[in-house]
């Protein structure tokens, strides 16, 4: 089973496409925004660690290691040529001891692998009748394996120096010895899931080595040199040098030589590997490492320093070599192990895109024309026609394309401000409607001490009976304060159990209480930067009105089920029905909260002392009830509006608002006249005082017709009070059908009552 060298954590992924864009032979599929490596395209050459957002990291085989050092079996670390480089400020004896303190049996220099393969090198060099090249770089050979297969009869078939020394160890120790290779490269860690041999059983980065030492507690710099075990590698210590492997495989060149090229880094090493398989060059042999620098700039290498104090550190090692402790089974005369390694074809047959498939990609992108093709590299390809085969072949999405993305944001940005200016729009004409409406002396002061409040964070405390539009006066407040732009919240405190208002002014936590499938924001969370409106405060219990209180002083809400609270900014608008006063004094609304809410108090004055603004009202909503209904309604007649102005309005204005429409829907002749209000309205206007001042200026038609209604009426009462309130023989005894007597009743506005004498 493959071992994934390097692992993409989903959730850092943000759609920056910096792995893709850094990837040289496009190895990460793109699903649903997850940028993911596809294992038998990548070549292991650890661009894609350089991700902003570290989504892609190295997977720490740290644990694997300390398994094999606490089973009993020997383990031996083996050192790669460019050690020196990253363990700069240590000597390489204190070194060894640190690793033998970690419990490593033996610590070799893995530049003898590279000794070991030089005359193989030299020789096959000479022999070979095609272009040959070099295996030591395990990035290269998956780039040949997996892309460019044509030239897999070139590699020399020959292991890596790393490889060399596990079979070289285990040949010697035995396979049962467990061999730990310590290195910069990353695509190490892909190579030894590759050979079959076995001969390496964990690669370590530097880094990693360094951690072990520091989770143990161990300090290199304090500890006495030791030698190290195996060979002595002699040149070998500068294969990780550029021009290193030909020095140590005795290999001459000169400045005109174009037998033997050398060259590092992805774009040399890709051009040439190209040339190759097109046939524009044919070198005897070709030493190609695809790190910038060489091995000593490896993926994870010491990024502080300069490739050429690296360089210097490499050559310094080599002129000023460590001491050995070679024990005798690994003298000159020990032989080397089999160093042949076999080569297969490994790409991935992608699917090959037609031309109208690649138009038809390039137009999803609206790229019509070639001047279209912006080939921004965004998205990380080179162009847009390669992102189009990306896209064909399942390993990109249409969205990464950014010009794409941007016209499309302009694009619903439009749409976005057309639905938006229509909603504008909407809630206007909704405000416009929910308008404070009158000119009495009562509204007129309700209206100065709004503007006067609004533009403070004053807490508002709405006081009034029920109907007199205490939510209409919170609107008003939030519209004229610097708030208006952030939302109002509007709860109903009689509506909701204990339980769900604390859920829905707090909100919750996902399980903690039965149903809470889910984290819920509360209101107070909803609304902060704006206002909460809490109608009918005075219903909410005990416990409410203390975690009110915690928020009005604190300035921070808890949801339920949480222990940690939330700084919100919210200005709070209470209104009530009931004596607070009294609540305070009787116990069952908190006096503290009350001085909390009564700061800012607007009483709001029923409709029985507004009778000077009844027929403005009754205009206004009359225009509300003609648009509901879309019927032509022209007015209302004076002796209705005298009836209304005359009406106690028990349910204020919410009542007077439900009269006028059931009037409206009742009407037929385009008017709404006192015989279509509720009858209770007629007997109003009889008691009137100018009332016969009234009938003198009124037809002989409406007269009659208000002295038939008030003549039907009485009949029917009396026809109630003989048969004791019993509908139905009330029904025979007027010689009505009982669904017509019920509409009567329903006309008159006569409540029946079984058995009563008096009916009214």
């Amino acid at each position: 089973m493959i071992m994934e060298p390097i692992v993409t954590y989903k959730e850092r992924c943000r759609r920056c496409y910096s792995c893709v864009r850094s990837c040289p032979v496009k190895a990460i599929k793109v699903d649903g925004g997850f940028a993911q490596i596809m294992y038998e395209r990548c070549i292991g050459c650890g661009n894609c660690l350089s991700c902003p957002q570290n989504a892609k990291v190295v997977v720490d085989r740290m644990v694997r290691t300390q398994e094999m050092l606490a089973s009993g079996s020997p383990v031996v670390a083996v050192l790669g040529c460019s050690f020196p480089a990253f363990f700069h400020a240590l000597r390489p004896g204190q070194l060894v001891a640190a690793l033998k303190s970690l419990g490593f049996s033996e610590v070799h220099e893995g530049a003898y692998g590279a000794h070991m393969i030089a005359g193989s090198y030299h020789n096959m060099r000479r022999t070979s009748g095609h272009s040959l090249i070099s295996s030591h770089c395990p990035a290269v050979v998956d780039l040949i394996e997996r892309h460019y297969p044509s030239l897999v009869d070139n590699i020399m078939p020959l292991v890596s120096p790393m490889i060399a020394m596990g079979r070289f160890i285990k040949n010697i120790l035995g396979e049962e010895t467990r061999v730990v290779y310590v290195s910069s490269c990353i695509a190490a860690k892909f190579e030894i899931q590759a050979e079959p041999s076995g001969a390496i059983d964990v690669v370590l980065t530097y880094q990693e080595i360094d951690k072990l030492f520091k989770n143990r507690g161990i300090s290199p710099a304090g500890l006495a040199e030791m030698p190290f075990d195996g060979v002595d590698p002699g040149t070998g210590r500068l294969f990780s040098l550029s021009g290193g492997p030909f020095k140590v495989f005795d290999i001459q060149t000169d400045f005109q030589d174009n037998e033997n090229i050398s060259a590092e880094g992805e774009t040399h090493t890709i051009g040439i590997i190209r040339d190759l398989a097109a046939g524009r060059i044919s070198p005897a042999l070709v030493d190609l490492r695809f790190c910038d620098g060489g091995c000593i700039d490896g993926p994870v290498r010491d990024k502080e320093l300069n490739h050429f104090f690296k360089r210097k550190l490499i050559v310094c090692h080599n002129s000023a070599p460590p001491a050995y402790d070679t024990a005798p089974h690994y003298r000159s005369n020990a032989p080397f192990p089999d160093l042949a390694r076999s080569y297969s074809d490994k790409s991935v047959k992608l699917a090959t895109p037609g031309k109208d498939d690649i138009k038809r990609i390039l137009h999803s992108t609206n790229k019509f024309t070639q001047g279209d093709e912006l080939n921004c590299r965004a998205c990380g390809y080179n162009t847009c026609r390669e992102h189009a085969v990306a896209v064909f072949q399942g390993l990109a999405d249409i969205e990464m394309c950014l010009p794409h993305n941007m016209q499309t944001i302009e694009d619903e940005q439009g749409r976005l401000m057309q639905k938006y200016e229509l909603a504008q729009r909407e809630l206007d004409r909704q405000a416009g409607d929910d308008l404070i409406v009158g000119n009495d002396t009562g509204i007129k002061a309700v209206m100065e001490l709004i503007y006067q409040v609004a533009p403070t964070p004053t807490t508002v405390l709405i006081r009034g009976e029920t109907g007199t539009g205490k939510e209409l006066t919170a609107r008003a407040i939030h519209r004229q304060s610097q708030r208006n732009d952030k939302p109002l919240m509007t709860v109903n405190c009689t509506t909701l159990t204990d339980s769900l208002l604390e859920s829905e002014l707090f909100g919750h936590k996902k399980g903690s209480f039965t149903g809470a499938i889910a984290d819920k924001k509360g209101l107070f969370e909803a609304a902060n930067g704006g206002t909460i409106f809490l109608d009918e405060i005075g219903d909410i219990t005990p416990k409410l009105q203390a975690e009110l209180l915690r928020i009005l002083d604190l300035g921070e809400v808890r949801p339920v089920g949480s222990v940690a609270a939330k700084k919100i900014d919210i200005r709070l608008i209470a209104a009530t029905n009931k004596d607070l006063e009294q609540g305070v004094r009787e116990g069952w609304f908190r006096e503290d909260l009350y001085y909390r809410l009564n700061v800012f108090c607007i009483e709001l004055p029923p409709l029985r002392n507004r009778a000077e603004s009844v027929p403005e009202l009754a205009r206004h909503f009359l225009d509300k009830a003609r648009k509901k209904l879309n019927k032509a309604i022209a007015g209302i007649e004076d002796r209705a509006v005298k009836a209304m102005q005359h009406y106690p309005w028990p349910g204020n204005i919410r009542e007077m608002q439900n009269v006028i429409e059931r009037s409206a829907v009742l009407v037929k002749d385009g008017v709404i006249r006192l015989e279509n209000l509720p009858t209770v309205f007629a007997d109003t206007y009889e008691s009137c005082p100018d009332v016969d001042i009234l009938r003198r200026r009124v037809s002989f038609k409406a007269e009659r017709e208000l002295q038939v209604v008030r003549t039907e009426k009485n009949i029917i009462v009396r026809y109630l009070d003989e048969t004791g309130g019993n509908v139905a023989k009330a029904a025979r005894m007027a010689n009505l059908p009982r669904r017509t007597f019920y509409r009567l009743l329903e006309k008159h506005g006569i409540e029946v009552i079984r058995r009563a004498k008096s009916i009214f």
